[in-house]
């Protein structure tokens, strides 16, 4: 059982730090603003808004369009794009690490201020992936890139929420999350027209430039703050632990083909990753703000939904991983980048527009149900998509990729909507840092997991002597296969959440629920949310 060994002095504190309305703006637990915070400096709000969606939908473009980018990287390097997952991966990993921790840095050292440096990260990180002559320094610029994106997604969301009060606040949050999903769906076929046009490397030139216009907007109207009641203490270590526990798992996974699952190296980065983990709740139950609040473990609800969140991250994240590498490869569809990004819209956009009429669904049969039915309806997806062949076109994809994209957009709202409803007010934080959180850790693992199927299953089939077509057709089919028991446990997931709000379906739900899939907002279902129109 999990147990809170903090002084009873240290709890005050952090009850202090959580005790508010909808304190997770930042996404990032104790990260969040609250109505108490002071602003220094009187904010330009349209400014403010303009800065913080403008930078949200770069770097959910950026992150999205990354998949499309591989094989045309794996070319011009010649790293093979199994290792270029971890281009994917790897910032992921990083971007679970530091999702909480730069929301509780913006809160002590003021948000303008780490908003500011995430953008200046991300500039770095976009000159150095497109001046990159290796996959190694590519990798190591999306590693950044992971930490970076993080941070501006944290505080630009915690700056927004600080500029704006009741409805206003709540307007503009909804926007920010619209931006979100907007860049999340254009992402793919955003990336491939610049990959025929300019070259891989153009998106990121592009995206930094972008970005230091974002830094010159927030320079110019954006006021700093920082909430002056919060205990300046901030878990480093738990960020390390985070780190420490996915990157030998993640390791283990991606090589475990090479090495043997009972080799002593893999048994050993699973034994790494264990103790990591244990070492992880021991630290989190001592310091006085933690990265998790234990306690939260406890609620049901919170824990089915955030395995649903997780769950939906990963599998919506290997699914474009291996399509991308799919449509693309030679012996398969031959798709250039911008015809492989065209294929995917029925993924990414087919999820954005059936995710703003789920809410009301949601209210007419229950959250459980519509999680449940769509979870049901992506692992139907899944599953015939587990069938194909090397004779397969891409019309045959259509059906499936519609059926994954509508079960998703009901399964990913109705999640992320519990994860907040479920708690009291003091803790909506919290809940909406464990939910983010969970969302890097399913695109990094489920990543992997589907990159280590499809090259190993793919390699295991050519070496057999099957051709390269039906090798990728065997390998696409076994990832699949593991998608889909990703998502039917999904639905066991609805079966064990408890009932709880749910959102009324207001115009802010719909933005919430479209948004779903890269950020968790407040609904009218959050206690303390004051959305009921």
């Amino acid at each position: 059982m999990l147990t809170d060994n903090r002084p009873d002095r240290v709890k005050a504190a952090a009850a202090r730090t959580l005790s508010v309305g909808w304190n997770g703006p930042s996404g990032a637990g104790e990260g969040g603003c609250r109505m108490s915070d002071v602003a220094q400096v009187t904010n330009r709000v349209g400014g403010v808004l303009a800065a913080t969606c403008i930078s949200t939908l770069v770097v959910n473009a950026n992150t999205s369009a990354v998949s499309i980018l591989l094989p045309a990287i794996s070319e011009d390097t010649g790293m093979s794009v199994t290792t270029l997952q971890w281009a994917v991966t790897g910032y992921s990993l990083v971007g679970a690490a530091v999702i909480v921790t730069s929301g509780s840095l913006g809160d002590v050292f003021g948000r303008k201020r780490i908003f500011q440096l995430g953008l200046l990260l991300f500039v770095a990180s976009c000159i150095l992936i497109a001046l990159a002559e290796s996959g190694g320094v590519v990798i190591a610029g999306r590693v950044i890139q992971g930490a970076a994106g993080a941070t501006i997604l944290a505080c630009g969301l915690s700056l927004l929420s600080v500029a704006n009060k009741g409805e206003a606040q709540l307007r503009a949050v909804s926007l920010w999350g619209a931006a979100a999903a907007v860049g999340a769906a254009a992402g793919p076929l955003v990336g491939g027209v610049l990959v025929d046009v300019t070259g891989w490397q153009g998106l990121f030139w592009i995206d930094a430039v972008v970005a230091v216009g974002c830094m010159v907007l927030t320079a110019a109207t954006v006021g700093e703050s920082r909430d002056p009641d919060r205990p300046r203490s901030i878990d480093y270590a738990g960020t390390v632990l985070i780190a420490l526990t996915l990157t030998p798992l993640i390791l283990a996974v991606t090589k475990s083909s090479d090495w043997g699952w009972f080799s002593v190296a893999t048994l050993g980065c699973l034994a790494v990753s264990v103790g990591a983990g244990f070492a992880f709740i021991a630290v989190e139950g001592r310091v006085a703000v933690p990265l998790l609040d234990l306690a939260l473990l406890r609620n049901r609800v919170l824990v089915g939904s955030t395995i649903a969140i997780l769950i939906g991250a990963g599998t919506i994240n290997g699914l474009m991983y291996l399509l991308s590498l799919y449509f693309q490869d030679p012996a398969a569809l031959d798709f250039s980048p911008l015809q492989a990004g065209l294929a995917t819209l029925p993924a990414t956009v087919g999820l954005v527009l059936v995710a703003p009429l789920v809410p009301k669904l949601a209210a007419r049969f229950g959250g459980r149900q519509t999680i449940g039915a769509g979870f049901a309806l992506t692992t139907i997806g899944f599953v015939i998509v587990g069938f194909v062949d090397d004779s397969w076109r891409y019309g045959a994809f259509l059906l499936p990729l519609v059926a994954i994209a509508v079960g998703m957009g009901l399964s990913n709202g109705p999640a992320s909507s519990a994860a907040t409803a479920s708690v009291p007010e003091n803790q909506v934080g919290g809940a909406s840092g464990v939910s983010n959180m969970a969302r890097y850790v399913g695109a990094a693992v489920a990543t992997a997991l589907a990159a280590t199927i499809f090259g190993s299953v793919t390699a295991n089939q050519a070496t057999d002597g099957a051709s390269q077509s039906v090798a990728l057709a065997t390998g696409l089919a076994a990832a699949s296969w593991m998608m889909a028991v990703f998502s039917f446990l999904g639905v066991l997931m609805a079966f064990v959440m408890a009932r709880h709000r749910t959102p009324t379906g207001t115009l802010n739900d719909a933005a919430a629920a479209a948004a779903a899939h890269t950020h968790t907002l407040p609904t009218s279902a959050t206690a303390g949310s004051g959305s009921s129109r």
